[in-house]
C-alpha cells in the first residue's frame, strides 16, 4: 500500500504533465532571476544540495544539467534531470523542513542561486511567475507522494492502529511512504525491533516510534526560535487557523502557527466537503488543508507540527508565553486560538482495545482502503458522518449508518440527506445505537439495538465513530473565559471580534462557544479577526 493524496491530487501522475511540473522559464524569466541571484559554475559531480539539508535556495540552470536523486538503501536512483532554464526545488522551498532529494551536477554545469529570502520576494514581486513555480512545486511534492519517492518505508500490520496512526500522521504531512506488511519485507529488522518499524532512506531503522520523535528524526518540524517575539502565534491548523495565518502573514505581521498532529484538523480527515464555495465538485478536507498551508508557508508564515502547547502564560508587558509539551516556549504579542475539539467514544465494553482495532474517527482513502467488499459501521447523523458513509459506499459492501435520533433533519445538510437515502448500498437506520462489539485481539462483529428492542449481529470489522467532540481548551486553563462546556467565550474584550475575555487573545472555528461547525464558517473565521488583530498590536 502506497499512501497518497487524495482527489484530484492523484487522478492523474504529476510527471506525465511535465509542461507544468518541469517546466522550461522564458528568456525574460531566466533574466530576470539572473539579475537577483549569483552566478555559480560547478563541477561534473558536485552536489548543489544533499537530502536532510534544511533551508536549501532555488536554484535554475543555465548549462548542463542537475540530477535530482533519490536516496535508497540499494543505492541511489535519479528521478529528475533539470536543464537549461528548469529550475530546482519543491515545497520544501516554502519552510524550513529538510529536503527529500539530493542534486547533483552531471558534467560541466552553470546555475543561478537565489536565498530563501530573495526567492521569496521574486514570488510575490512576479506573480506570473510566482504562479508558474507555485504550480510546478505542489506537483512535484505530489509526484514523490504518488510514486513513494524521497521518503521511508513503514513496515507494519495495515490493519494495527499503531500502523495506521503514523501513516495517517505522515501523509496528512505530505511526507512520501510506502507501507509494507511485515511478511512481504525482504530486509531483516533487529531481533528486538517493535512493528511499526519506519526505515529511513540511509537504512536506520526506527522501532515503533512516537509521532513526535518521528517528525524530529524527518525534519517535519520546524525549530522555534527562543526569545523571539512573534506578532501572531496561531495554536491550532485547522481551517481557521490556517486562514488565520494566511491573511495575518499577507499582511506582514510576523505569524508562527503550532499544531499538535497535521494541518487540516478534524476537517482535514473529511473524505470529499461538497457545500464549499468555489469547489462546486467537491474537495477533501486535506486537499484544501494542502492548499491552505503552501498559501501560509507562501507568505512566510512558520508552521510547527507534532508540537502541542501544554500551557498559555499571559505576562506583565502585554505579551504571552505558549509553553509547548516538548518544554519549548513560544513568545507572542497577541494568540488565535483554533484548537478545535477533539473525538467523543462511544462507552461500551472493551472499547480502548478495538480503538487499536478496528474502530475509527476518520475516512479517508487509507480507511477505505481496509473496507473493501465489507460491511462497516458508521455512527452519528451530522455531515461529517454523512460525508463518511458517501465516500465509504464507493468501497465496501455495505454500510450501516447509525443514528440515535429519528430523523437526520435537524443534523445534516438536506444535498447529504438525499445522497444517503439514494445510495444502493448504504442502509440507515434511525433510533439505532451499537450495544456489543465482538472480538478478541480484532473487532469481528457488532452488535446493534433499535429503540424498539430489535437487535441484528453483524460480520463488521471496521466501525466509524463520528458523535460530536470535546473542545481542546484545557491548555487555556485561568487565561481565558470558558463556557460551561468547556468552550470558548468571545465577547468581543478590547474591540476584536471574536475577542475572549483576555485582550490579545482571539478565538475561532469549533473551538468557540456558539460556533457554527461548517468548514466555511471556521474559515471565514480565522480571516476576519485579522484585521482586529493588525489594529490591537498597532496600539499595544
Amino acid at each position: 500500500m502506497t499512501a497518497s493524496l487524495p482527489d484530484a491530487l492523484n487522478a492523474a501522475d504529476p510527471y506525465a504533465r511535465a509542461a507544468q511540473t518541469f517546466p522550461e522559464l522564458s528568456p525574460a524569466h531566466v533574466e530576470r532571476i539572473r539579475e537577483l541571484g549569483e552566478e555559480l559554475t560547478l563541477e561534473d559531480g558536485a552536489f548543489v544540495f544533499r537530502r536532510g539539508e534544511r533551508r536549501v535556495p532555488f536554484f535554475l540552470v543555465l548549462e548542463g544539467v542537475v540530477a535530482i536523486i533519490e536516496q535508497r538503501s540499494d543505492g541511489d536512483r535519479v528521478i529528475h534531470t533539470h536543464r537549461a532554464n528548469q529550475f530546482t526545488g519543491e515545497l520544501d522551498l516554502f519552510n524550513d523542513r529538510m529536503i527529500l532529494v539530493s542534486g547533483r551536477a552531471e558534467g560541466p554545469t552553470r546555475v543561478v542561486r537565489l536565498d530563501r529570502a530573495t526567492f521569496q520576494r521574486l514570488m510575490t514581486a512576479e506573480p506570473d511567475l510566482g504562479e508558474l513555480v507555485t504550480r510546478a512545486l505542489f506537483l512535484r511534492r505530489v509526484g514523490l507522494i504518488q510514486h513513494a519517492q524521497g521518503g521511508v518505508t513503514l513496515v507494519g500490520d495495515r490493519y494495527e492502529s499503531a500502523t495506521l496512526d503514523l501513516a495517517r500522521f505522515l501523509t496528512r504531512n505530505g511526507y512520501p511512504l510506502e507501507v509494507i506488511h511485515p511478511a512481504d519485507h525482504d530486509g531483516e529488522l533487529p531481533p528486538k525491533c517493535q512493528h511499526p518499524a519506519v526505515i529511513l532512506p540511509d537504512g536506520t531503522i526506527l522501532s515503533a516510534p512516537s509521532r513526535a520523535r518521528l517528525a524530529d528524526e524527518l525534519g517535519l518540524s520546524e525549530s522555534v526560535e527562543q526569545g523571539h517575539v512573534h506578532d501572531v502565534a496561531v495554536v491550532g491548523a485547522g481551517p481557521s487557523g490556517l486562514a488565520a495565518a494566511v491573511y495575518a502573514a499577507s499582511e506582514g505581521l510576523d505569524t508562527v502557527v503550532i499544531e499538535a498532529l497535521a494541518p487540516g484538523g478534524q476537517a482535514g480527515t473529511s473524505s470529499r466537503i461538497e457545500n464549499y464555495l468555489g469547489f462546486p465538485t467537491g474537495i477533501s478536507g486535506q486537499a484544501l488543508a494542502g492548499r491552505a498551508q503552501v498559501q501560509a508557508q507562501k507568505f512566510g508564515a512558520r508552521l510547527v507540527v507534532s508540537r502541542a502547547v501544554a500551557s498559555l502564560h499571559c505576562e506583565e508587558d502585554r505579551r504571552f508565553r505558549l509553553v509547548l509539551e516538548c518544554g519549548e516556549e513560544v513568545l507572542a504579542r497577541s494568540v488565535v486560538v483554533a484548537t478545535g475539539a477533539s473525538y467523543r467514544k462511544l462507552d461500551l465494553e472493551r472499547y480502548e482495545v478495538f480503538e487499536r482495532h478496528g474502530i475509527h474517527y476518520a475516512a479517508t482513502a487509507m480507511e477505505a482502503d481496509l473496507c473493501r467488499e465489507e460491511e462497516v459501521v458508521v455512527v452519528g447523523g451530522g455531515n461529517s458522518a454523512g460525508q463518511a458513509a458517501v465516500f465509504l459506499a464507493r468501497h465496501a459492501k455495505a454500510v450501516h449508518m447509525l443514528v440515535r435520533s429519528e430523523s437526520l433533519a435537524a443534523s445534516m445538510s438536506d444535498y447529504l440527506i438525499g445522497r444517503l437515502e439514494a445510495g444502493r448500498n448504504i442502509h440507515l437506520r434511525y433510533q439505532t445505537q451499537i450495544e456489543t462489539l465482538h472480538g478478541e485481539d480484532f473487532l469481528e462483529e457488532v452488535t446493534w439495538a433499535s429503540r424498539s428492542g430489535e437487535r441484528e449481529r453483524r460480520p463488521v470489522r471496521n466501525v466509524f465513530v463520528m458523535i460530536g467532540a470535546h473542545p481542546n481548551t484545557d491548555w487555556l486553563a485561568g487565561c481565558v473565559d470558558l463556557d460551561e462546556k468547556g468552550f470558548v467565550k468571545t465577547p468581543g474584550a478590547g474591540g476584536l471580534l471574536f475577542g475572549t475575555s483576555m485582550p490579545g487573545i482571539v478565538a475561532v472555528g469549533d473551538v468557540q462557544s456558539g460556533s457554527v461547525k461548517r468548514v466555511a464558517s471556521a474559515v471565514g473565521q480565522g480571516s476576519v479577526v485579522v484585521s482586529g488583530l493588525h489594529r490591537y498590536l498597532s496600539q499595544s
